[in-house]
């Protein structure tokens, strides 16, 4: 049997025994799934009465309009981050040190600040309204940390590309744009996707300011006597819809980096077969006649 210094390769006894962990862990899991259902069955969760309001139109039409509004809020939120992300990280990686230090010093105020207090503190000291309050407060928390991914990124591309380009003769911003930036993309995708599922989650905080999202739309018909307070539906109508999105923004950053590594800019480009030249003058470039 063959192996190496860090890992042995498993023989018979070893994947009888990691079959019989995968057995053990499976049979666990079903009986914890099972417990739960049990629970929601002998609380009454499945009753008809708790799901009646999603037969109305009107409720349905509550729920589309707060995933709408969710969806609109998180748009807003994603690229006005992006944007201060990519400003703020530029002062962060600037040669001038009075906006260097000042960029340092927003990205570290608004990292160390928690999110729903910015947005309380737009809402109720700015007075601005709920959408754009918001979408500020989420702006502001998720570009400073997405400031200190993309500058985390372009330093960790290999400092031979930096000086390979300024040795071309290349300015800063040439080498940022055209050389740093783009190598630094692939390592900063899944980091920024991951930032936006973030995003996209705490646009569940609108309903603490009143602001008509998803969310809040659930909560309204979770608090209805009427239909014996279906929490829990509410919940499980509600949670599979965000974990689809934040699926779909994963499968999205998938989607993206397959087609970066397929596009043209990075396939190999074909070289055409070598040729005859001219002969260069001197010596060893003319041609003799045959004697």
């Amino acid at each position: 049997m063959t192996g190496t210094a860090l890992y042995d390769i498993p023989g018979p006894h070893a994947h009888r025994r990691h079959r019989l962990y995968g057995l053990l862990a499976s049979v666990a899991i079903a009986a914890l799934i099972g417990w739960v259902i049990y629970l929601l069955v002998d609380t009454g969760q499945f009753a008809a009465r708790k799901w009646t309001p999603f037969e109305y139109v009107g409720i349905q039409e509550m729920l589309l309009r707060g995933l709408a509004n969710t969806l609109r809020a998180f748009g807003y939120a994603a690229v006005f981050s992006l944007v201060l992300g990519g400003l703020l990280a530029a002062g962060r990686l600037s040669d001038h040190r009075p906006l260097r230090w000042a960029a340092t010093l927003v990205v570290e105020f608004f990292r160390a600040m928690p999110v729903l207090v910015m947005i309380f503190f737009v809402f109720v000291a700015l007075k601005v309204q709920p959408l754009p309050a918001l979408v500020t407060g989420l702006t502001l928390y998720n570009g400073s940390v997405l400031a200190e991914v993309f500058r985390t990124g372009v330093d960790s591309v290999e400092r031979g590309q930096r000086e390979a380009a300024y040795a071309l003769g290349m300015h800063k911003t040439q080498v940022m744009t055209y050389v740093l930036v783009p190598q630094a993309v692939r390592a900063m995708l899944p980091t920024i996707i991951s930032q936006l599922v973030v995003a996209l989650k705490d646009t569940s905080l609108g309903f603490l300011i009143t602001y008509e999202e998803f969310l809040h739309a659930g909560k309204l018909i979770a608090g209805n006597l009427d239909y014996g307070l279906p929490f829990i539906p509410v919940v499980m109508i509600i949670s599979p819809v965000y974990i689809g999105m934040c699926m779909l923004l994963s499968w999205l950053a998938t989607w993206v980096a397959k087609r970066q590594r397929r596009s043209l800019k990075t396939e190999a480009v074909e070289v055409a077969p070598a040729e005859p030249g001219t002969l260069l003058p001197g010596p060893a470039g003319h041609h003799h006649p045959p004697q």
